[in-house]
């Protein structure tokens, strides 16, 4: 008995759809790393294909269908890289839906990192948010993108500027000569008010597997945002290791604005050979201890716009880019 493909119909309004997919979809995924023990991770898919207008329905099972096809291919071969992966997803999306002529994937996880403390040396585990995604059409156009979200500690500079000047002026009073205010001023930072900072970079860019932007590290991303604050978290942390925080964090205090363009110029500096096409969303919210509001500073440019800036080629004001590397333009979402 050969049962009905209702998906295959007539809809009774016939109006094409840009998405039609699964959300939430959990799988496990192992990323190798080459000598050391692979990544185990346990990332949430979103997947997605276009309809035409004269299709009911698309057959969701072979969404899941691609995935896991594509996850017990990659048993065989080692994963390397998420964002590869989820093109082969897309990729398998389009062979499974001879209908479609998009498919999109994206995905969601934490990603676990061994870290030290600074001072004790302890051992800890840290958890950063990852995401990656892929775009792949009909004519063989692919696009990719990996990014990360890292919380870590900001101070403010002008509270501590403030303070800078009053502890100035008191030192003065008691009498105590300019040299050695300066020295002490100088060894020992002034007070200010501190921010959880999480800050977070997206890049975009055309799948070219075998030629340049063949992989980019998911750590290298997290040691760049983390580098761009004030001082990194810790989980775990003795007495000795709070007061290096504390101290790290004063003698390197930034605005929101400040983490934005240090991740900008990481960035640069880290990945020199990116191509200058790639889309870069680079984001930081800085989470106030003494507002109830939040500050907040992006930029989305082209790696090659970050370049000529960096490199003291400024562009007089940021403007929305015109991404070539990306298929479909696609706000960032990290």
């Amino acid at each position: 008995m050969i049962l009905p493909d209702v998906q295959a119909g007539n809809p009774d309004v016939k109006i094409s759809l840009t998405k039609v997919g699964v959300t939430e979809v959990k799988k496990m995924v192992e990323i190798a790393r080459g000598p050391k023990r692979p990544i185990i991770l346990i990332p949430t898919f979103d997947i997605f294909v276009d309809l035409p207008s004269d299709r009911k329905g698309a057959n969701l099972s072979r969404n899941l269908a691609a995935i896991d096809k594509v996850l017990e291919d990659a048993i065989k071969e080692p994963v390397y890289a998420i964002e590869d992966l989820c093109v082969d997803v897309s990729k398998e999306l389009l062979a499974k839906h001879d209908y479609a002529s998009r498919a999109e994937v994206s995905m969601q996880g934490e990603y676990m990192m061994k870290r030290r403390s600074p001072v004790t040396n302890m051992e800890c585990q840290e958890v950063y948010d990852i995401c990656a995604d892929a775009v792949a059409l009909r004519d063989g156009l692919i696009s990719k993108g990996i990014g990360a979200r890292v919380i870590a500690m900001t101070a403010c500079p002008c509270a501590q500027d403030i303070m800078k000047a009053e502890a100035e002026q008191k030192l003065r009073k008691l009498g105590i000569k300019q040299g050695q205010i300066d020295e002490f001023l100088e060894d020992m930072p002034m007070p200010t008010h501190n921010q959880r900072g999480i800050g977070s970079i997206k890049i975009e860019f055309a799948d070219h597997r075998d030629g340049e932007n063949k992989r980019i590290s998911i750590e290298s991303i997290i040691d760049i945002i983390e580098q761009s604050m004030s001082c990194r978290m810790f989980e775990l942390l003795k007495r000795q290791d709070e007061e290096y925080v504390v101290r790290t964090a004063h003698q390197n205090p930034k605005f929101v604005e400040d983490c934005v363009r240090a991740m900008a110029k990481n960035l640069v500096q880290k990945f020199p050979d990116l191509s200058d096409d790639a889309t870069i969303t680079i984001k930081q919210v800085n989470e106030e201890s003494i507002h109830r509001h939040n500050a907040f500073a992006e930029r989305i440019a082209t790696f090659g716009e970050l370049k000529r800036e960096v490199n003291g080629k400024a562009i007089v004001k940021a403007k929305e880019p015109s991404v070539t590397a990306k298929v479909g333009r696609r706000k960032a979402k990290v």
